[in-house]
């Protein structure tokens, strides 16, 4: 897998950027909240129409959702789009969206979790993505990933839980990936593969060992995990003290990983965590597992 070719141009002062609520309704202070954060940083900001509509636990219609991204992505004066929150339902629009205007104005996408599902149509695209969040300690490297030509260097927690399959080595190439619950959904739907890639995997406890076991299963059996160059791991926090007849999280990974061969770098602060931090998708980077470094290319041109 080579890494995204649409570079999307870096953003100025003045710039507008989008906030669009594609899966789940977001609490109804979090657009406004979102919004003031990036007004300090010299944008503007719009907040999609629908952004705050509920319709169960969806931020109103497929249709409307879908037209809001879209809207979005075929408006000149947008230059970014930040999901309000994940969720569910971002899987629901893919077959929506005009992948189409978005390689010919690339523009990226921020969020985490649900919104995987959505980064895998930014991927079939060569656009770039950001995983990750404006909230938290860490909330203003999204600025500089947006408004800078900076890269990412994530260094690992040694303590945390995910730390314990750290194991040794190096390995250089695009970083893709994200939720595993998302991704191993997506095979099928979208045509990826990992091939030669990086593969960043974070886990929240939405169900049992069972569940991660038949996605990992499934990422491989489908050829998805085929020729990884290594695994950047994520929290697997919300597991800790968690085990199911005598296997806990980190015994079912090993089992995948060790099946896998490539160098695996754990503790790393991705994912569902509060201090999360922020990485593109889609561009180089170097998973130093020796040194306990992850380093990821910027996701803009200047």
């Amino acid at each position: 897998m080579e890494a995204t070719t649409l570079r999307p141009r870096m953003l100025t002062a003045g710039d507008t950027v989008a906030i669009v609520s594609p899966a789940s309704w977001p609490e109804e202070s979090v657009p406004g909240w979102i919004a003031q954060r990036v007004e300090a940083w010299g944008l503007q900001v719009v907040i999609a129409p629908h952004a705050l509509d509920h319709r169960g636990y969806l931020a109103g219609s497929d249709g409307d959702r879908a037209a809001d991204l879209n809207d979005a992505i075929r408006d000149p004066e947008i230059r970014a789009v930040i999901a309000s929150v994940g969720g569910c339902g971002s899987f629901r629009i893919v077959p929506d969206i005009d992948i189409d205007a978005l390689r010919a104005d690339p523009k990226v996408l921020v969020g985490y979790s649900d919104i995987t599902a959505l980064h895998q149509v930014w991927n079939t695209a060569g656009v770039p993505v950001l995983h990750g969040a404006i909230a938290g300690a860490h909330g203003d490297h999204v600025r500089r990933l947006l408004m800078e030509d900076a890269d990412t260097v994530v260094d690992a927690d040694a303590g945390a839980l995910s730390a314990e399959l750290t194991t040794a080595g190096s390995a250089e190439g695009p970083l893709f990936g994200g939720n595993l619950e998302m991704l191993a959904r997506s095979v099928g739907v979208v045509d990826f593969n990992l091939s030669g890639g990086i593969f960043l995997l974070e886990i929240n406890r939405a169900a049992g060992l069972g569940m991660v076991d038949r996605a990992l299963t499934q990422l491989r059996y489908s050829g998805t995990l085929d020729g990884i160059a290594g695994v950047a791991l994520g929290s697997i926090d919300q597991f800790a003290g968690y085990e199911d007849r005598g296997w806990t999280i980190v015994d079912t990974l090993r089992d995948h990983f060790d099946a896998l061969g490539v160098p695996v770098l754990g503790g790393l602060p991705l994912g569902h965590i509060e201090d999360l931090v922020t990485v593109p998708l889609g561009t180089r980077a170097v998973l130093d597992v020796d040194h306990g470094r992850l380093t990821v290319s910027s996701p803009s041109e200047g």
